[in-house]
């Protein structure tokens, strides 16, 4: 008899990854591609949905290439996505516009004003009121008369535009619906108030369908052209955010998972939404039962390139030697970086803030401070910012006892001892760092009937390292957040000002600021 395995369809920003997986959670194959990110005008941020779909194809002929040598059996496939993207397609399901990424900042005005004047939408939706959103999108291209929001049939993301072309079938799952800004989270269906803001109908969205959707019947090129029986089932899975959460196990109340990687987020899994007017968290459906609530920040691993630019410059270190130089440097500051403070917002800032405005800064810095300051103060000041969030989950009543972390910063033995440090939690390390992908497999084996509970994934998912929160940095760190958290508020209208000057220096051609 053949072995067998589970593929996570990955789909995300940069690139695409298909991964086998055995029951257990072991990794037997990857495959992966990745594809650009066009930016035509200044903050603007788009990507080719036919180079996307191809490249989904060519991860899943590469995967399956490497059964076929191996002897195994695909018993089926698990998709996560990233969230936010918009696409206006024709009634054959033909791209008519790129896919508008989450990075797409130039519905500012509408989402402004939705933050002021609709509120109460938030506690519907469960989406913060942000340029990210395809609500703030659609209502761009509705006050601008974008061509192909007006000659749409329909109003989709990356995931759905695929299962269109691969299933023939429009439907999305309620973790990519309620990223929308569209939906209702409470109702699990299409929010009217929403749609006519957007100027769109509810004939135009997709049927909302739960993460353990089947699909069947893959179309006869994309089956010639992955290598997979046409009868290979589909689990239509949920957004990478809630399904890194399943991946690495973090599942039950006080788990809560910490992404670092060019941006971050932290997650946790909840039985009921939770939201207050503040809009500083989102709240996602995941299934009839599991809501995600957290938040997405602009600002994790950039910071570190960010510093690695900056200090190193083009000298000869190789890359990972000049990011290890960098933490090493840090090591040797105090903590606390002897009382200098970064808002770590060099990409403007999502969760807490939801302010495209929002800009880096140093507070405290003096002549005194060296190098090593610097380097530790910005690294201290992301995590300081995904506290923020935490802080904002408590206050929902979502506490935090145990973290688990995954992303590039999970092999920095430093940058995981400050995230011990200021939360004043212990964090584990899992030992997969493809917890997505896992995530949308389990969920495909859940669907099947392969396995008995989605909570039953923790016996798969191998703690490699521990990392106990020294209570006396802890306790000095609460100090220094004291004053951390006033800062943004007292800075905000600089803020304002300095982006609207930045981005009037971009239009008169003396720079590009979003």
């Amino acid at each position: 008899m053949s072995q067998t395995g589970w593929i996570g369809l990955d789909i995300g920003t940069t690139g695409t990854k298909a991964v086998l997986f055995s029951q257990q959670g072991e990794v037997l194959a990857e495959s992966e591609r990745t594809y650009p990110l066009h930016h035509p005008y200044p903050g603007w941020a788009e990507q080719d949905p036919e180079q996307i779909e191809q490249a989904a194809r060519e991860v899943l002929k590469g995967i399956v290439s490497h059964c076929s040598e191996e002897g195994r059996k695909v018993q089926g496939v698990g998709l996560s996505s990233a969230m936010h993207s918009l696409i206006c397609v024709d009634r054959l399901g033909q791209p008519l516009s790129p896919s508008i990424t989450w990075a797409d900042g130039r519905s500012l005005e509408q989402a402004i004003r939705l933050k002021q004047a609709h509120e109460e939408l938030y506690l519907k939706t469960g989406t913060p009121h942000h340029p990210m959103s395809p609500l703030a999108k659609l209502m761009w291209m509705r006050d601008n008369r974008y061509p192909a929001y007006q000659q749409a049939n329909a109003f989709i993301s990356i995931k759905e535009y695929i299962l269109f072309k691969w299933f023939g079938v429009s439907v999305v799952d309620y973790a990519i619906a309620s990223a929308t800004g569209l939906f209702n989270i409470h109702k699990l269906n299409w929010e009217e108030e929403a749609l006519e803001l957007a100027g769109i109908s509810i004939e135009q969205l997709s049927q909302a369908v739960p993460p353990t959707c089947v699909l069947q019947g893959l179309k006869d090129p994309v089956a010639r052209d992955t290598g997979l029986p046409a009868d290979t089932p589909f689990v239509i899975g949920a957004s990478d955010g809630p399904l890194a959460n399943l991946g690495i196990g973090a599942i039950d109340s006080g788990e809560v998972a910490v992404t670092i990687g060019t941006s971050g987020a932290i997650r946790q899994l909840t039985p009921a939404p939770h939201l207050d007017k503040k809009q500083e968290v989102f709240c996602y459906a995941f299934t009839d039962g599991w809501w995600v609530m957290g938040g997405a920040t602009n600002n994790g691993g950039i910071v570190l390139r960010w510093l690695k630019d900056m200090f190193q410059g083009d000298n000869h270190l190789g890359e990972t030697t000049a990011y290890e130089e960098l933490l090493e440097a840090a090591r040797h500051a105090p903590p606390g970086a002897n009382g200098l403070l970064f808002l770590p917002f060099i990409n403007g800032e999502r969760a807490p803030y939801w302010d495209a405005n929002a800009r880096g800064t140093f507070v405290g810095l003096t002549g005194a401070h060296q190098k090593e300051e610097i380097i530790r103060a910005a690294l201290e000041g992301v995590i300081f910012n995904l506290y923020s969030v935490a802080q904002s989950l408590q206050r929902l009543g979502v506490g935090q006892e145990t973290i688990l972390a995954s992303g590039g910063f999970a092999r920095s033995p430093l940058w995981l001892q400050l995230l011990a440090d200021i939360f004043g939690v212990q964090v584990k390390v899992p030992k997969s760092y493809q917890s997505s992908a896992w995530g949308a497999a389990w969920m495909a084996a859940f669907a099947l009937g392969e396995v008995d509970t989605l909570e039953n994934i923790k016996q798969s998912v191998q703690i490699v390292q521990t990392f106990d929160p020294d209570m006396v940095n802890h306790q000095h760190y609460q100090t220094l957040y004291t004053i951390y958290r006033h800062a943004y508020p007292a800075l905000k209208g600089v803020f304002d000002q300095l982006s609207a000057y930045q981005r009037q220096a971009g239009k008169n051609g003396n720079g590009l600021i979003p």
